[in-house]
């Protein structure tokens, strides 16, 4: 007679079944806590919160509010895997050790947490300004600049283009290849896709040394150190795997620059997304025209997350002409 208890087979089985059910269990529990402590009007004083947990599962199984957004010593310890994975980005010939180079870092640069605090009579609201032709004659200037942080993207540009993408920045958010000039109210988020990215942002401040990387890049740029920040390793690859499901290589830096938003921001309105009306995809400041849906980054993927993000009233998209 056949016995349960003589079947390494059926004893695998109960085993796997006992473990899908304590994740479940343990999902259910996150997503109760989460919900109850992320209610709507128990974290901000915005109409709707995007950290209003009480939606949808899509969003709920995405949005994780314990991923660091940005790099701090007391964080820096990451993963293997995820040390693995940022490491593997770009063929980076440096062999700096990381834990030297963040010790230089936090030494230079403000060591704290940033954006965290959350207070019930707040309302934060951002914008979050791509570089899409779209915006061109949108007269979108005056409502961008109304938000309390204004997040811009590379080398996007406001002189000359006021009217159209607004004059303010709160935040802009580079890479040594992208870096540009600051002004004296601007946070510069360096988004590093290696060591070397760190180890710039640490010359520019300092020795003035670091010329090139994959590529010749500036050796300084005006920017004020105390209002430096930089976006965890961690975060890019939380976006890679939550967010766009491993789909392209690793996130646009528009993509990873929306989520970011979405996880230091109470409202969150996008401009400068998308295509041309004519289907034709480049910045507002040149007439280069870009492949969206091919690549590394598989902006398709990308453009139908930010529209469920839409739909699910987390953005306000607007989407030019």
């Amino acid at each position: 007679m056949f016995s349960f208890s003589r079947s390494p087979y059926m004893t695998a089985l109960f085993s796997f079944g006992v473990f899908l059910l304590f994740i479940f269990l343990q999902n259910t529990v996150i997503y109760t806590s989460l919900q109850t402590v992320f209610s709507t009007g128990g974290l901000c004083a915005c109409k709707k919160c995007v950290m209003d947990l009480n939606d949808d599962d899509w969003f709920f199984m995405r949005f994780n509010p314990t991923v660091p957004a940005l790099l701090n010593r007391r964080n820096s310890a990451m993963r293997s895997d995820v040390f693995t994975w940022w490491k593997g980005l770009q063929s980076d010939p440096k062999k700096a050790n990381f834990s030297d180079v963040v010790d230089v870092l936090f030494s230079l640069f403000p060591d704290e947490e940033h954006h965290v605090v959350t207070d019930p009579n707040r309302c934060r609201t951002c914008a979050v300004v791509g570089n899409s032709g779209n915006i061109l004659g949108s007269h979108y200037g005056q409502l961008i600049d109304s938000h309390n942080f204004v997040i811009r993207i590379n080398k996007g540009p406001t002189k000359g283009y006021e009217t159209d993408v607004g004059s303010k920045t709160t935040h802009r958010i580079m890479y040594p290849e992208s870096a540009v000039d600051l002004d004296n109210s601007t946070h510069l988020v360096l988004l590093p896709f290696k060591i070397k990215d760190m180890l710039w942002l640490i010359s520019v401040f300092t020795t003035k040394h670091v010329t090139s990387t994959y590529t010749r890049v500036r050796p300084s740029i005006n920017a004020v150190r105390e209002k430096v920040m930089i976006i965890h390793p961690a975060f890019i690859k939380y976006v890679y795997e939550s967010w766009l499901r491993k789909h392209g290589s690793y996130p646009s830096t528009g993509f990873i620059t929306l989520i970011f938003a979405l996880h230091i921001c109470d409202q969150v309105s996008v401009f400068g997304f998308g295509a041309k009306r004519d289907g034709n995809w480049h910045h507002y400041f040149d007439n280069s025209l870009a492949h969206f849906s091919r690549g590394l980054h598989r902006g398709d993927y990308e453009s139908r997350t930010i529209h469920e993000l839409l739909l699910m009233d987390k953005i306000a998209l607007h989407k030019g002409v």
